[in-house]
C-alpha cells in the first residue's frame, strides 16, 4: 500500500486530539450553565427540530450570552472541521438568536474558523481521503488553480459565492492543490458573507419557513450569481490579456 493510501497512527491520533479539544470546550460550557434538563440540545436535522431548539435557547441567550456564543462557535467549527452536514441550520439559528448584524458576523467567523481548521487538518492527514473520494473533481480543481494562479483570490471568491464546487471539497482540497492559506482565508472570509446574509436573514423569520427551498428566492439567487460574476471577471480579463501578449509579440517579431 502506498504512502498516500494509508492513515498512519499519529494522523488518526491528531484528528482524535482535535475532536477531544472541541469536546472539552463544550463540556466547559455545559458545566458553567445552571442545572436544568438539556435533553433538547442536539444537532437539528430539519426545520421542526431547529424551531424547537431555538425556542429553548432563546430563554438562555439573554442571561448566558457568553456560554451560548462559545457553545455555538464550538459546535459550528467542529461541524465544519469534520465535514458534519447541517451547518445551514446553525446559520439559521444565528439569525433567530442574535439578529442580522451579529448573526452574520458570528456565522462568517465560525464558518471561516471551521474551514481553516479543516484546511490545516487536511494538509496534514487529508490527502488520501480526497484522492479516494473525489479523484476527478480534484484533477479539475488542480488544473483550474494552476490556470488562474495570478488571480487566484478572485477564483476562490467565485467558488465561495457560487455552487460550482462544494464548500467541504474546497476546504479539503485547497491545501492539496497548493492554494496558499492567506488566499484561502480571504476568499473564505469575504466569499461567505453573501450566503451568510441570506441565511441569517431567513433565520430571523424562522417561524415562517416551511422548507429550506424558501431560503433562496429569485432575488437572492440573482444577487449571489451577480456577485460571483463580478468576483471572477478580473481573473477572466487577466487570462485574455495574457493570451493577447504572445500574439502581439509574434506580430512585432514578424
Amino acid at each position: 500500500m502506498g504512502r498516500e493510501e494509508r492513515f498512519p497512527v499519529w494522523e488518526a491520533a491528531l484528528g482524535a486530539g482535535v475532536a477531544a479539544a472541541f469536546a472539552a470546550g463544550l463540556a466547559g460550557v455545559y458545566l458553567s450553565m445552571p442545572d436544568s434538563d438539556y435533553s433538547f440540545l442536539k444537532l437539528p436535522r430539519n426545520l421542526e427540530e431547529l424551531q424547537i431548539l431555538t425556542g429553548y435557547l432563546e430563554n438562555y441567550t439573554s442571561d448566558y450570552t457568553l456560554q451560548v456564543l462559545v457553545g455555538y462557535c464550538a459546535v459550528y467549527i467542529f461541524m465544519q472541521t469534520f465535514m458534519i452536514p447541517g451547518t445551514i441550520f446553525m446559520s439559521l439559528l444565528a439569525g433567530a438568536l442574535f439578529g442580522q448584524l451579529r448573526g452574520v458576523a458570528l456565522v462568517v467567523f465560525a464558518a471561516t474558523a471551521g474551514a481553516s481548521s479543516c484546511y490545516f487538518l487536511s494538509k496534514m492527514i487529508g490527502k488520501p481521503l480526497v484522492f479516494s473520494l473525489w479523484p476527478d473533481k480534484l484533477s479539475f480543481f488542480q488544473k483550474q488553480v494552476a490556470k488562474r494562479r495570478e488571480k487566484l483570490l478572485n477564483y476562490m471568491l467565485f467558488l465561495r459565492v457560487t455552487p460550482t464546487l462544494p464548500n467541504t471539497f474546497i476546504n479539503l482540497a485547497s491545501p492539496i492543490v497548493d492554494v496558499p492559506y492567506h488566499t484561502f482565508l480571504l476568499g473564505t472570509l469575504i466569499g461567505l458573507i453573501p450566503a451568510a446574509y441570506v441565511t441569517v436573514r431567513a433565520g430571523i423569520a424562522l417561524g415562517e419557513l416551511t422548507s429550506l427551498s424558501d431560503l433562496y428566492d429569485t432575488q437572492s439567487i440573482a444577487l449571489l450569481f451577480l456577485i460571483g460574476v463580478v468576483s471572477v471577471t478580473p481573473a477572466l480579463l487577466g487570462k485574455d490579456e495574457a493570451q493577447e501578449k504572445p500574439s502581439e509579440m509574434a506580430v512585432g517579431a514578424s
